[in-house]
C-alpha cells in the first residue's frame, strides 16, 4: 500500500537524498516503494542547534538522509547519545528506545521520538515554535506517517 503525504505551498521534501518542492498549491505524492523522506518542517537545520536534545537529533536525521555516510554518522551518534544521558538522566527510558530504533535503522521513528525531547527540555509546546515557518520540526499539526518506510 503506498503511503500518501500532502505538501503545503511552497514546502519542500528530501526523499532519498533529492530536495522536492511544491508548488503555489498543495500537493498529494503517493511513494509507491520504500524511501528515506522527510518533509521541510522536520528537517532540522545545524544552525538551529540550541541544544543537546536536537545535536541527537541532527545526527539522527545525518544516518537517515545520508546513508553512505551512516558508518561515521552512527559513530557520532553513539558520542552525542552519552552527551545526552548525562545531561538527560530523565530521559533514560525514552533515550534508550531511540538507541533501540537507531539500532533497528528505524531512524524516522527516532526522530519523532527524539523531536518529544525538545518539548520536555523546553517546557513548551514546541521548541520550534518561535522559530514560526514552514521548516520547523514537528508541531501541533505533525502528520507524520505511521508506518516508517525504511526497509
Amino acid at each position: 500500500m503506498p503511503l500518501k503525504f500532502v505538501l503545503r505551498p511552497n514546502e519542500k521534501v528530501i526523499i532519498n537524498g533529492a530536495v522536492i518542492g511544491a508548488g503555489d498549491r498543495p500537493g498529494s505524492f503517493f511513494l509507491y516503494n520504500t524511501a528515506n523522506f522527510l518533509r521541510g518542517r522536520e528537517v532540522l537545520k545545524e544552525e538551529q542547534i540550541d541544544c543537546i536534545e536536537k545535536k541527537l537529533y541532527f545526527v539522527i536525521q545525518l544516518v537517515y538522509i545520508f546513508p553512505e555516510d551512516s558508518t561515521l554518522n552512527l559513530q557520532r551518534f553513539a558520542s552525542i547519545l552519552d552527551e545526552t544521558r548525562e545531561a538527560r538522566p530523565d530521559a533514560g527510558k525514552t533515550l534508550d528506545e531511540i538507541a533501540r530504533l537507531v539500532e533497528g535503522r528505524n531512524y524516522y521513528r527516532a526522530l519523532k521520538l527524539c523531536r518529544k525531547l525538545f518539548r520536555a527540555a523546553d517546557g513548551t509546546a514546541d521548541a520550534t515554535a518561535a522559530d514560526g515557518g514552514a521548516d520547523q520540526i514537528g508541531g501541533e499539526d505533525d502528520d507524520t506517517p505511521t508506518t516508517d518506510r525504511m526497509p
